[in-house]
C-alpha cells in the first residue's frame, strides 16, 4: 500500500484501541496534539511552581534532617518538571513557549499550588495529601496513549510514592507528639482537605476536555472516579492519625462500598482557577522573578554550547 492510500486516522484509531502508544514520528490528529500539549504543559507548570509553598519552609524547617528532606523532595519536584517539560518538546513546541504562555496567565498548573503553607504541618499536609492526590491521578498515565509521557511518568510515580510516604510519616510524627502538635496536625488537615478535592478538576459533566481525553486514553478514568478512590483511600488514614475529616457529611454507604462526601464548593475552585485564589498573584510573580533573575545562566549556558560546537566543529575540518 503507497503512503497516498494509507487512511492515517484509521491507522491512529487503531493504535489507540489497540493499546499502541503513539510516538512522536507518528500522524496523530491535531486535536489530539494540542490535547496533549495543554495536559503535558499544565502539568509541567504544577511541577515547578508546586515547588513554591514548600521552598517556603526549607530555611525554618525544625532540624538539619527535615531540611535535608525537603531541599530533596523540592529537587525532585523540578526534576519532574523538566522530564515534562521535554515530553511537550517532543509534540513540536518550545520550552520557551510554554513558560512564556505559564508567565502571561495563558497557561494553568494546578489550583492546589494557590493556597498558602502556614505552618510546619502544612509541609506534611502537603506530602501526604497533595501528592497522594497527585499519585492517583499519575499513576494511570503510566498508561497514557503518548510514549513519551507514559515513560516520564514511570519516575515520576516513584518519586511521587516517596514523597507521600513522607508526608504522612511527618503528620505521624506530630499526632503522636505534644497536644499542640497534634493541633497543628488537624488544622493543616482542615485547611488542605478541600482544595485537595478540587485539584482532581471539575465534576465530570463541566469538565470540556475529560471525554476526548479520554477517548484517545490519555487519561484512564474521570476526575469524579478519581476524586471518590482519593477519598476511600484517605479516610482510613485519617482515622489512624487520630484525626477528624472537616466534612459533617462524610459517611460510608454500605450499599455502594464507598464514602459519600460533601458538596465541594466550586465557587471557590472557579475563583482560584481564573486567578483570584489567596496565592495565585504571589505564585506567578516569584516564577516571573525567577525566570527573569535566571536569564544569564541561560545566556551563559548557551554562550557555552556555541563555543563548544565551534571547536568540535573546527576538529572535523582538520581531521
Amino acid at each position: 500500500m503507497s503512503p497516498k492510500e494509507i487512511n492515517f486516522q484509521e491507522l491512529f484509531d487503531s493504535k489507540i484501541e489497540d493499546d499502541v502508544r503513539i510516538e512522536p514520528k507518528d500522524w496523530m490528529p491535531e486535536a489530539y496534539r494540542k490535547t496533549l500539549i495543554r495536559q503535558i504543559s499544565q502539568h509541567a507548570h504544577s511541577e515547578v511552581v508546586g515547588m513554591l509553598p514548600e521552598a517556603n519552609w526549607i530555611t525554618r524547617a525544625p532540624s538539619l534532617n527535615r531540611k535535608l528532606i525537603l531541599l530533596a523532595k523540592v529537587q525532585d519536584e523540578a526534576g519532574h518538571g523538566l522530564y515534562l517539560y521535554c515530553a511537550a518538546e517532543t509534540l513540536g513546541v518550545t520550552r520557551a513557549s510554554t513558560i512564556d504562555d505559564l508567565h502571561s496567565g495563558k497557561a494553568k498548573y494546578s489550583s492546589i499550588f494557590n493556597y498558602p503553607t502556614l505552618t510546619w504541618a502544612d509541609i506534611g499536609a502537603i506530602g501526604w495529601l497533595v501528592d497522594g492526590a497527585a499519585i492517583l491521578n499519575q499513576v494511570p498515565l503510566c498508561r497514557t496513549s503518548y510514549g513519551p509521557y507514559a515513560r516520564a511518568m514511570v519516575r515520576v510515580c516513584k518519586e511521587e510514592s516517596f514523597h507521600q510516604r513522607q508526608g504522612y510519616e511527618l503528620m505521624l510524627q506530630l499526632c503522636q507528639g505534644s497536644p499542640v502538635q497534634k493541633e497543628m496536625a488537624q488544622d493543616a488537615l482542615n485547611r488542605w482537605w478541600w482544595p485537595t478535592l478540587m485539584m482532581f478538576g471539575p465534576k465530570d459533566e463541566e469538565s470540556s476536555n475529560s471525554e476526548l481525553s479520554m477517548k484517545w486514553r490519555i487519561k484512564r478514568f474521570s476526575n469524579d472516579e478519581l476524586r471518590q478512590r482519593f477519598v476511600d483511600v484517605s479516610i482510613p488514614q485519617i482515622e489512624f492519625l487520630g484525626l477528624t475529616v472537616p466534612d459533617p457529611d462524610l459517611k460510608f454507604n454500605e450499599e455502594t462500598g464507598h464514602y459519600s462526601f460533601g458538596e465541594i464548593d466550586w465557587d471557590e475552585f472557579w475563583d482560584v482557577v481564573k486567578g483570584k485564589g489567596p496565592c495565585n498573584k504571589e505564585r506567578l510573580d516569584a516564577r516571573r522573578d525567577a525566570h527573569n533573575e535566571g536569564a544569564w545562566v541561560r545566556e551563559a549556558a548557551m554562550a557555552y554550547q556555541e563555543k563548544r560546537s565551534l571547536r568540535e566543529s573546527q576538529k572535523r575540518k582538520q581531521a
